[in-house]
Formats: C-alpha cells, structure tokens, sequence
C-alpha cells in the first residue's frame, strides 16, 4: 500500500470513530476501542516509499518498450505568471541563478511518485543489433539490419576542418526540459519538471558539452534561445528557424546537435537512468537518427544515421554502458538541416541535475574523439 493511501485509510478510521464513538453503546461498545488500537496499529506501520534498482544487463526482447521519448512530457499551457553552472565543491541545485526567468526552478517540494533507478544494458532482439565498435541501435523501421550495420561502417561526408569558424551547433528544441534536484525516492508529482532557470534546464548540459568541444579546440555555437515557453506547440518550428538562421551566419557549421531530456516514466513511477563511470553517478544517455518514410524530405538521412553510429562507439569506447540503443525510428526532429544533425536524449526527468550535467561532459569529451575522425 502506498504512503498516499495509507494516510487516506487512517484518517478516515480516526474520522470514523469520532463519529460513531458517541453512539456505541450496547453490543456496539466494544467498537471504539478496536477501531482505536486499529488506528493505532496503522500509526505504527513502517511507510516505505518504492525504491528499487534494477539492471537491465541481461537480454531484453523488443517486446519490452522503454523508450518513452520526451514529447511534451510536462507540457501544459503556461502565462508570463507562472557563468559557470558546475562546481566541484557546490552541487547544481544549490546554485542559485541571477535571472531564473519566467519559471523558476522549485526550492519547496511535495510528495508524489516514486523514483525507481535503474541502469539499461544489453538488449537483444530482431530489432537491437550490436555496431561493430561499440553500442547498439535499435531499429524501427523497415530498413533491414543488414542495411544499417553496411551504413554503420561508413563515415559521414562531412569533414571537420582545423579552422577557427565554429563546426558544432548546440541548441535545445525543448529548453525549458529540467531534472531532479538530487537522488531521493520521489518525485514532485505538482511540478512538470520545466524551467527558464539556465542553470537548472538542458541549458546546463549544452553548456557542459560547449566546454569539452572548446576544450578540444573545436569552433562552437550554443544557442540558448527558449523555444518551448510559455507555448510548447511549434516548439520544432521555432528551434528549425533559430538553427537555419545561425548556420546561415555561419555556414562553417557541420554538426548540428538538438540536446534534449527523456521522459521515462508511468503514472505513479519516474525512471532515473543511470550508470557510475569513474566512481561518479551520469545519466544514461540516447542518441535519436531520424528515418524518412518519404513524407519528411530528409534525403540525406542516412549520413545523420553513420554519425549517431560514430559517435555510438566513441561514446561506448570511452565509458561502457553510457548510452542506451540508438533509436532510428520515422522521426524528422530537424535533422534535415544538416547531414550531421541529431537529437540526443541526455537522461530522464527522473534524473539528478548533476547526473546529467556530467554526463555532458562525457559526452562533450566523446563527440570531440568522434569528430577527429572526421579530419
């Protein structure tokens, strides 16, 4: 029994017997006082929120359907009413921001469902296939295997260049995306896990991936214009003229990366997945290559689907276990403006924001390697 409906059932037995205390009399004298040790008895009972941690590293069917992609999850419509992100010594949600924007990030939190952890392994099935290097996809289309495993072993046509004009485009179709504060075993069931606080959204994660790519001396453009508050709808639609407009200021720009956060979840249950990679908890990551079903004018999709194979095996090469299958299902998701365009799902809402903010730098980190590959 849940922590919600024990609180029901004991507060009406108390209510229960302030009502009929008064009339048991007779046979029914007897009644008060058992409904009261019961009541009682329902005070002493040990609540326990689920928790679970699970490990999927065994063989999993296709039948088994985790991916839930982020469509709007928390969407709702919403009024104007409603630097440095990381440090190693001050965990993200404590950091407070100069302008947290229309919606801020939550610093009170209620009880809702349960956050279970689990980690994504192995799959196995007709629609997983392993990549010769590293990774696996999972394919939901009519393209064969044996197709995408020979386009797997291909390099994209695109070449990364030693220039200083930025090669790398990061933006954020749905901006406002935001995580768990910290590990706990529930989540705010009120909050739609949505923020304009640049600190506490996606935001935070393109800018741990910009600092890798810098790092590694490769030109970058993270656009942080909000495409997805107040309104949600049009969302793809804002972000394609945010992207065009940038990579027509600077047509340098091969890779265009759309840096999302999934939504794994039930009604009662929120996913957190994860992995521990050099002693530190990241969130699970998921690389989506779009397919045209010859309706979305994405010619070119398959080049997008040889640099998600790339950058799969970089990605596994450098920290096993980081990603989960590469989805290649019919999607469009803008990834007809680059032939090194995808969407990239960098955890769960069930996730901690400094789960996912390192698993930007490890990412950062393997997108860096993969492009090398492509000088």
């Amino acid at each position: 029994m849940t922590r919600r409906k024990k609180r029901k059932l004991k507060a009406f037995i108390k209510e229960f017997i302030l009502i009929t205390l008064p009339f048991s009399a007779g046979i029914f004298m007897n009644i008060g006082d058992i409904m009261g040790r019961l009541a009682n008895k329902m005070d002493s009972i040990d609540i326990q929120v689920i928790k679970e941690n699970k490990s999927y590293n065994g063989k999993i069917s296709e039948d088994f359907e985790d991916i839930i992609i982020s469509e709007g999850y928390g969407y709702s419509e919403e009024s104007e009413n409603f630097s440095e992100i990381q440090s190693d010594e001050i965990p993200i949600y404590k950091i407070v921001s100069d302008n947290a924007g229309a919606k801020p990030y939550p610093t009170e939190w209620a009880e809702g469902g349960s956050i279970v952890r689990t980690t994504y392994g192995h799959y196995d099935g007709t629609t997983f296939f392993d990549l010769d290097k590293g990774g696996q996809v999972n394919n939901k289309t009519s393209v064969s295997n044996e197709t995408l495993k020979a386009e797997s072993r291909l390099l994209p046509d695109f070449k990364i260049e030693d220039t200083d004009e930025p090669q790398v485009l990061i933006y954020h179709t749905h901006t406002t995306e935001t995580y768990e504060p910290y590990v706990r075993d529930f989540y705010d069931a009120n909050f739609n896990y949505r923020t304009t606080d640049e600190t506490k959204n996606v935001i935070m994660v393109g800018n741990a991936i910009q600092k890798e790519l810098e790092s590694a001396g490769i030109g970058v453009i993270h656009s942080t214009e909000i495409h997805d508050y107040p309104s949600y709808n049009g969302a793809y639609d804002r972000s394609a003229e945010t992207v065009n407009a940038i990579i027509e200021q600077y047509p340098s720009i091969k890779v265009a990366l759309d840096i999302h956060r999934d939504a794994i979840c039930t009604e009662s249950v929120a996913y957190q997945p994860y992995t521990e990679i050099n002693g530190k908890e990241a969130s699970q990551i998921m690389i989506i290559s779009g397919c045209d079903d010859g309706t979305m004018n994405m010619p070119d999709y398959m080049q997008n689907f040889r640099f998600a194979s790339l950058l799969q095996s970089q990605i596994e090469n450098d920290n096993a276990g980081l990603t989960r299958p590469i989805l290649f299902d019919y999607r469009h998701y803008n990834q007809d403006i680059t032939t090194g365009s995808l969407l990239i799902e960098v955890g769960s809402h069930g996730n901690t924001l400094d789960q996912s903010y390192y698993s930007g730098e490890l990412l950062g980190k393997s997108i860096a390697k993969a492009l090398e590959e492509l000088k």
